[in-house]
């Protein structure tokens, strides 16, 4: 960078160059981010975006029944159902910063709220008896219809903080999964065991074992 030779076709390109700018600008190495903050910023871009994704597609391959694929209506109801059963982002959490009302509740300052995803996505009362079957068709009116208009949805957070790589992520595993399933079918192997683990994402424990076939 120091010699002009600047990369702008990736996200650490782009990222470099506008801190290296930064710092330039300011004249003071105490402007922008360090080294380690750098690399901190890959890390999350690499949790929240690639690997959630990925998560997301190994599921789908896990749950789909490829003989049942061209049944449903579209790809979105299989991936609202991927992600309510198996949501990359399990813990999502706010601070409060400035005292808020919530219902009979009074939030002070520096409040954590926590919710948990996954149960939220596995409650009986609000997704009915099937909760924990895999079933995209509960989606076919929409999100709003078979939450009833509740916020019981949220693989990708929800509100003015709701996750910025939501539709890139969804458009993404599309053209992923329209790859795949144009050169292959697939099906479990036996070997295969069921076993859900957050580190931090929730993935296979014991990974996805599938048997591909070449169409």
């Amino acid at each position: 960078m120091k010699d002009g030779e600047t990369s702008y076709d990736d996200l650490l390109g782009i990222l470099l160059d506008s801190n290296y700018k930064e710092i330039k600008e300011c004249g003071n190495n105490n402007f922008g981010l360090s080294i380690d903050e750098v690399i901190e910023e890959c890390k999350l871009f690499y949790f929240a975006g690639q690997e959630t994704t990925g998560n997301m597609l190994v599921w789908t391959m896990i749950l789909l029944d490829i003989d049942g694929l061209s049944h449903l209506k579209v790809i979105n109801i299989i991936f609202n159902e991927v992600l309510r059963l198996y949501s990359s982002a399990i813990l999502l959490r706010w601070v409060i910063h400035e005292e808020t009302k919530l219902g009979n509740l009074t939030l002070p300052v520096g409040t954590l709220i926590q919710i948990n995803a996954l149960i939220l996505h596995h409650d009986k009362d609000m997704w009915g008896e099937d909760v924990n079957e895999f079933k995209p068709d509960r989606f076919s009116e929409g999100v709003s219809r078979v939450t009833k208009g509740h916020a019981a949805f949220l693989p990708f957070g929800g509100g003015p903080r709701i996750c910025i790589g939501k539709n890139f992520a969804i458009l993404e595993a599309k053209m992923a999964l329209a790859m795949i399933l144009q050169h292959f079918s697939f099906e479990l192997s036996p070997s295969y065991s069921h076993a859900p683990h957050a580190m931090p994402t929730l993935q296979p424990q014991f990974g996805a074992h599938l048997i591909l076939h070449k169409l």
